[in-house]
Order: structure tokens, then sequence, then C-alpha cells
């Protein structure tokens, strides 16, 4: 899977996380997520499994580009 830069920040805002604490979730420098969410440069393959894999540890779902483009949603959460 392919992670955008709007995706990152919409995942980001879904779960209320800073680029400080995706970055110490993922292992990866703050400025690495900044400049990728900027569109500065793009991520190097390893570290786009680590953002996507925390972002997704974290409770949310990254949606594939498809014909509406890419897109992130919350994750069901069980019910008590």
């Amino acid at each position: 899977m392919k992670l955008f830069p709007e995706q990152c920040r919409a995942a980001r805002g879904l779960l209320n996380w800073t680029q400080g604490h995706l970055a110490a979730l993922a292992g990866v420098s703050r400025s690495t997520i900044k400049d990728f969410e900027c569109n500065r440069h793009a991520l190097h393959r390893a570290t786009e499994g680590l953002l996507i894999r925390a972002l997704e540890n974290g409770g949310v779902h990254l949606l594939a580009a498809g014909t509406e483009g890419p897109g992130v949603r919350l994750k069901a959460r069980p019910v008590p």
C-alpha cells in the first residue's frame, strides 16, 4: 500500500496525534514526517511501512487509492 501525505495528516487527525507522537511510535524523526506531509520529499519504502504500521496499530484503516482517491477511517471499536 502507498501512503499519501494527505492520508497521513488525516490519520493523525483522527487519532489526535502530533507529528512527534507518530514519529516516536514509528521510530523515525519528526522532520521526516513533517517533510513528507508538506510534500518536500517521498518516503523510503521501509519508512513508509513503519508509518503505516504505527497508524494502523493506533486504530485507523488506511484505504487504498481507488476511483475516489486514498482515504482513512477509524477501526470499529468493540462494544463493551
